[in-house]
């Protein structure tokens, strides 16, 4: 049994709190935030699991094992060293930290104490990302585009822009399903409420192939749309997260292109487009919980030593690119170039 405690029980918390007590193979010994308050209604649901406002006593405590750290993400850093010098596992909210300094530092130290680090990208838990991974790799062909909308009348935030709020799920789903990382990266934004970081970004990625990627993310749109667009040679899927059921539809359209053949000799030879338009399928689609999904796998790997799915890694390639989108954005959408190199052995 792997000893939890979750650091945080405000927004996200409660939903770690509840999967956990729930998991059989977890005792869950603490719950603790900052905050007596927020802390108030644990022991009423979760009578065994102890609270404290002191992450002293989360991280003296010797039957600690691991801890999910739910807190802004300007504590992620702080948060997940202290108990990863205290030789705990961690599971730590997106995006992994609020730089890829800190974000690539949790890396080496996890790395160094043999630990297990993980970043919560629950999107990618999703039967329907987990669907659309294997798509991709079975049936597109040659990936031609990414384009994803995300956007909603949503909740300002002083501390973070739309796209360290929005962009990142974008991105971390972006991570997941498609054959290669980006190289360069370009922004343009704007933000309407003064002094407040942007609440509206257009993302565009660049690869060394012929693939390109586009995100949209926006805080004051007066509808609320969470669509992804991926375009192949073979095949095209569109991905609506808010369908009920019919999450992935899968697409038998595209283009043909063939040599024109009248063109003589003396004429620029010219490819004649055709258009291809077959049947839409929608594959069955797995509705468990991402939540309950992902945090199987994280106690599995403390349990085995293996790698995450979203594993530090993972957490630093994305905040990679939700630093130069940053860095694009001040400068009116001049594109960026991603560093590609990892965090050494």
């Amino acid at each position: 049994m792997i000893g939890f405690a979750v650091i945080g029980y405000g927004y996200w918390g409660p939903n770690l709190v509840r999967n956990l007590w729930s998991n059989p193979e977890v005792d869950l010994r603490w719950v603790c935030d900052a905050r007596p308050d927020r802390l108030s209604g644990v022991p009423g649901r979760f009578p065994t699991v102890r609270t404290t406002v002191a992450l002293a006593d989360v991280l003296g405590d010797p039957k600690v094992d691991a801890v999910a750290i739910a807190t802004p993400v300007s504590t992620h850093f702080p948060l997940a060293m202290a108990a990863l010098r205290a030789g705990k596992h961690v599971f730590v909210e997106k995006p992994i930290a609020a730089s890829s300094d800190e974000a690539a530092r949790l890396v080496e130290e996890a790395r160094r104490r043999n630990l297990i680090l993980a970043v919560d990208h629950t999107f990618i838990h999703t039967g329907a990302v987990r669907k659309m991974h294997a798509l991709v790799n079975e049936v597109l062909g040659d990936v031609y585009y990414y384009d994803s909308v995300r956007v909603n009348l949503g909740l300002f935030q002083k501390d973070v822009s739309v796209i360290w709020d929005l962009a990142v799920h974008d991105l971390s789903i972006m991570d997941y399903v498609l054959p290669e990382q980006p190289v360069a990266v370009a922004a343009t934004g704007m933000s309407h409420v003064p002094g407040q970081p942007a609440n509206i970004a257009y993302l565009t990625l660049f690869f060394d192939s012929p693939l390109i990627a586009h995100i949209h993310v926006n805080w004051l749109a007066p509808v609320k749309v969470r669509r992804t667009l991926v375009g192949g040679s073979r095949k095209m899927i569109v991905y609506d997260d808010l369908e009920p059921s019919e999450k992935i539809k899968v697409y038998d359209k595209g283009i043909t292109l063939n040599d024109d053949a009248s063109s003589d000799g003396d004429r620029v030879r010219q490819m004649l487009v055709g258009y291809r338009a077959g049947d839409m399928m929608a594959p069955h689609i797995d509705l468990t919980e991402a939540l309950d999904l992902e945090l199987r796998e994280f106690i599995e790997c403390v349990v085995n030593m293996a790698t995450p799915t979203a594993d530090g890694e993972a957490g630093l390639r994305v905040v990679r690119i939700l630093e130069a989108a940053t860095q694009s954005l001040g400068q009116r959408g001049q594109v960026v170039e991603l560093s590609s190199g990892m965090v050494p052995a």
